[in-house]
């Protein structure tokens, strides 16, 4: 079943193509860079790069923002928040909040590959109060109780 996004481009960025799946078995569809010229992100910086797009998810849906798994390797590229959420109600801009964590100053050029996309759908939760939780095996163990570090 495909889900129809309504997305429209913000003035001058008719140039740049809408998110696209890469191949077939795509899960995330590309996001690009939608700035007017070349932006540096520095070592331990953080900035926060616009892709010219706003975008109406259906009701029942987020839209998921990841990492490119091709940057964070190669230029140690990352989504400090990722994935970032937009939600079903948001119709402001689509931007992307990039990270280096490595060691040398990245460019991002327009047009270029930032991020990626997953449109999920979202299940509602209900809060039901107990006195007591139910038991199970693992019980309250956590953060390497397993003795996998």
């Amino acid at each position: 079943m495909n889900i129809i996004i309504e997305v429209t481009r913000d003035a001058g960025c008719e140039d740049l193509p809408l998110p696209a799946y890469q191949t077939e078995g795509s899960a995330g569809m590309d996001l690009c860079a939608a700035v007017d010229k070349a932006v540096i992100v520095q070592p331990s910086a953080t900035l926060m790069v616009p892709t010219g797009l706003r975008i109406a998810v259906p009701p029942g849906y987020e839209a998921q923002v990841r990492p490119r798994s091709g940057l964070a390797l190669k230029h140690s590229i990352g989504i400090p928040n990722a994935p970032g959420t937009i939600d079903s109600d948001y119709r402001g801009p689509v931007n992307v909040i990039l990270i280096n964590w490595g060691k040398a100053p990245f460019t991002v050029n327009r047009g270029d590959r930032i991020a990626q996309m997953v449109i999920a759908k979202v299940e509602r939760a209900e809060w039901a109060e107990v006195q007591v939780l139910g038991d199970t095996a693992r019980g309250a163990g956590g953060f390497g109780h397993t003795g996998i570090a």
